[in-house]
């Protein structure tokens, strides 16, 4: 992912903002499990089809991972740009997120990984917790009002400043992979490099498991959960297993390239 110098103060596209403190609906998530509420097959994360044999990773209330399962999926799985162009490779997405992403080129790949954290965290009231470095380590912290029309301004803030290569230098390394949790993220540093977030899991009777992973991409576009280009039978999941390369549809990285919040 490319660095973006300078304070940039933007607006998202179709952010509800208010005053007031409250979330907003830029990231949509599933109602309370206890509403009378009809849900289509491919709404949520959650809902997306399992092998057979296996069944969700359950995470406690409230956590960042259940947060991740729980959000919404949109019912087009076409890819956009910020711009409003299609993305060129529409082969790589099983399903786009229900995630704004704005009017200009900022909400890329590491962008979207610290999008996902923040917003959990804000809609958690965790905001002393919003917290992001530069490559210079930096800090910028979301400070008050605590409300959507400061978060959204904070997030350019955030999207200008960091990149993957500062990302990679504030996440911790998960020593080994096969410990892979919901909310890791596999990335790679770099001018460019890139990022992916870990949205789901689940595992069978014989302790294997099996993950998704999210992106977005430069340009900035929807953030999308990948295919599996090289596992139909799996796909979208992916396997947790000995291999040293992941393979991904537009990225390829190393097992060692997993890092956790």
């Amino acid at each position: 992912m490319l660095s973006k110098s300078g304070i940039i103060i933007l607006s998202f596209l179709c952010i509800a903002c208010n005053n007031n403190g409250s979330n907003g609906q830029s990231v949509k998530t599933r109602p309370n499990p206890s509403s009378n509420t009809t849900e289509n097959l491919y709404n949520y994360i959650n809902k997306i089809p399992l092998p057979t044999g296996f069944a969700r990773i359950e995470e406690p209330q409230n956590s960042f991972g259940n947060f991740l399962q729980n959000i919404g999926l949109k019912k087009d799985k076409t890819v956009y740009k910020f711009n409003g162009d299609l993305k060129g490779n529409q082969s790589a997405q099983f399903a786009v997120i229900d995630v704004t992403v704005g009017d200009k080129d900022l909400q890329q790949c590491a962008d979207a990984i610290m999008r996902l954290r923040a917003e959990y965290l804000f809609t958690e009231k965790r905001f002393t917790e919003i917290d992001f470095t530069d490559n210079n380590n930096k800090h910028y912290k979301f400070k008050k009002p605590y409300n959507r029309t400061h978060f959204t301004t904070y997030l350019q803030q955030v999207f200008g400043m960091c990149g993957s290569a500062s990302l990679s230098k504030q996440l911790n390394m998960v020593k080994d992979f096969s410990n892979i949790k919901i909310g890791d993220v596999l990335i790679r540093g770099g001018f460019p490099g890139h990022a992916v977030q870990v949205m789901d899991m689940a595992k069978n009777d014989k302790g294997q498991k099996i993950y998704l992973l999210a992106q977005s991409y430069m340009p900035a576009q929807d953030i999308h959960v990948l295919v599996n280009d090289t596992d139909a039978t799996l796909s979208p999941w992916y396997g947790v297993d000995e291999n040293i390369l992941i393979k991904t549809p537009e990225y390829t990285f190393k097992n060692n390239e997993l890092k956790r919040w």
